[in-house]
């Protein structure tokens, strides 16, 4: 197959990149294709940055080029190895291998400053003395042009000398900068002299105390691409306004290659906001519980909550590679979780608020086991034995006094099958002094178990439970939408729409014994309940699962109609 035929298992069908990506190769201007991942390590990856790793290495995979895991690590004061290793740890989880290409920005320190002083024996950059608040209202407006700095024609001797002294430590932080020269007047602010370098007395996680100014992400990244030979340059839509001073760098410096941007539309979503920024005020200020709070859209989260990583590749692909901002529906994401989930998690029994059930022609200290599937849609994944006895628990919700017309499930008179077990009736109902239902006491028909009447007749409900004596208590956290709008924040205040109620604790669930020995950070099943999955809390005698989606959107359903 030819390499503008991709194919493969990263094959996310065709889209306006792969299309530009492939009559490159067909017009031979490029031999092998070249991208990166590129992330700032001020912060953990979320799902929106799903969307940039899969397409970057996809495309890599599909053409049978390479990406980079490349740290843009420009900024010491922002940046933290603990990003740098979730950033990592992340990448992996999803599925990509950047093989022996791991770069920093860093690594291109010396090169970098080499090329800023080549900048300013060619004239095209000046050290600026002004202040950060001057070079802001200098700079202009959309609609008027910028004014030059009064430093601007500095001579070539003179700003390498300022330049060579900001190296060597001799100035303050924010006492110069050095700036582009190249149109004040432009229609693009971004060409108005842009900032290239500035002073920050700060370790860097890398290089210690070696440097005292850093490159802007504007200077360090396209000239890291071209050390690195990239080929495309994949950026979100943001970057379009920066790829002329992009270009215009590449075309002033004597860089080793020649990488062209193309821009994307970012991956949006409803409930959801995707800014690095806002997601640490989350985590600083207490408002979610660390990066990776199950409600946070960090992939730490999402894989703590036990979001399978294919599903994130499926929903990526689904939503497509496109050239406008658009934001998908976060039902759509929610779909596909359901729908990977549904094929692959084991089943498993669990009773989140319990009501006891007695059954009382069933002898007193006798237990047994019945078999129920792992998995009803796969024969492969075998059976499993569950204790049965006269004691159990059922979802309280599984149980009304006076049930509405289609309400199936039990009540006093009636007959419902218990799953893999047997049927039972509903005698007496006791309360407690309050009125509270507290416990029902039934009676089964030994001829039904495994579910099936001998006589042919039928039961229209069935429902779960699992054994008093041998069930086993935790805690079960029922996340819901961290945010209460599907567009947080349209009034101009992120934290006035946080959802109060996003984290509910259930401290008296009773799970099947079965679930005791599971350490795995997939999730399974609770029949008739929802996808959970252990929580990394857990300790010996604690056990704590986290859902990790219900088996239909019940909670967008309710805030729609308003109950």
């Amino acid at each position: 197959m030819s390499a503008v035929e991709p194919a493969g298992p990263g094959e996310s069908g065709r889209d306006f990149i792969r299309d530009i990506i492939a009559a490159d190769l067909a017009a031979g201007r490029h031999s092998s294709i070249v991208t990166r991942f590129p992330p700032e390590p001020n912060g953990y990856l979320h799902i929106g940055h799903a969307k940039a790793i899969l397409l970057n290495f996809g495309i890599a995979d599909e053409f049978g080029g390479r990406c980079h895991l490349r740290f843009d690590d420009t900024n010491p004061t922002r940046e933290e190895q603990e990003y740098i290793d979730a950033i990592q740890r992340d990448v992996r989880w999803l599925g990509c291998d950047w093989g022996q290409h791991l770069y920093h920005a860093s690594d291109y320190f010396e090169q970098l400053y080499r090329w800023a002083e080549y900048l300013v024996e060619q004239g095209f950059a000046y050290v600026d003395d002004q202040s950060p608040e001057q070079i802001r209202t200098a700079r202009g407006t959309l609609t008027e042009p910028g004014r030059n700095s009064p430093y601007r024609n500095r001579s070539v001797a003179e700003n390498l000398d300022l330049l060579r002294r900001m190296r060597s430590g001799e100035f303050p932080n924010g006492a110069r900068v050095l700036r582009a020269r190249i149109d004040m007047a432009s229609g693009n602010i971004n060409l108005r002299d842009p900032v290239l370098y500035r002073i920050l007395h700060s370790a860097h996680p890398r290089t210690g105390t070696v440097w005292c100014i850093y490159p802007t992400y504007d200077f360090a990244h396209g000239q890291s691409d071209a050390i690195e030979r990239i080929s495309h340059s994949l950026c979100t839509l943001e970057f379009e306004d920066h790829r002329p001073l992009y270009d215009w760098l590449i075309e002033h410096l004597p860089v080793p290659s020649r990488p062209r941007q193309y821009e994307f539309a970012r991956l949006n979503m409803t409930y959801t906001v995707m800014s690095k920024r806002f997601l640490k005020r989350l985590v600083d200020d207490g408002h979610v519980k660390g990066w990776d709070d199950p409600r946070m859209p960090t992939l730490s989260g999402l894989r703590r909550r036990g979001i399978p990583a294919e599903a994130i590749r499926e929903f990526v692909k689904s939503a497509g590679v496109a050239r406008a901002n658009s934001t998908v529906d976060v039902g759509m994401f929610e779909h596909t979780v359901r729908d990977t989930l549904n094929r692959t998690a084991p089943r498993r029994m669990a009773v989140l608020r319990p009501l006891k059930l007695v059954i009382e022609n069933y002898p007193e200290g006798r237990s047994e086991e019945v078999e129920a599937l792992n998995h009803p849609d796969d024969d492969g994944a075998g059976t499993r034995l569950v204790p049965f006895g006269r004691e159990l628990y059922l979802e309280r919700e599984d149980f009304l006094e006076d049930p509405p017309k289609n309400f199936y499930r039990l009540a006093a008179g009636r007959e419902v099958r218990l799953r893999y077990a047997y049927f039972v009736t509903c005698r007496e109902v006791v309360k407690d002094a309050a009125g509270e239902v507290v416990e029902l006491r039934c009676i089964y028909d030994p001829a039904t178990r495994g579910g099936n009447a001998p006589d042919g007749r039928r039961v229209r409900g069935t429902i779960h439970w699992v054994s008093a004596p041998h069930a086993l208590p935790a805690e079960v956290r029922l996340y819901h939408p961290l945010f209460t709008r599907p567009d947080p924040g349209a009034d101009g205040d992120l934290f006035a729409d946080l959802n109060p109620n996003s984290l509910e604790v259930l401290t008296g669930a009773m799970v099947e014994p079965g679930l005791a020995g599971s350490n795995a950070e997939e999730a399974v099943q609770f029949e008739r309940q929802g996808y959970f999955v252990r929580d990394p809390d857990s300790a010996p005698g604690r056990l704590v699962f986290s859902r990790t989606i219900g088996l239909r959107d019940s909670w967008a359903r309710s805030q729609a109609s308003g109950n």
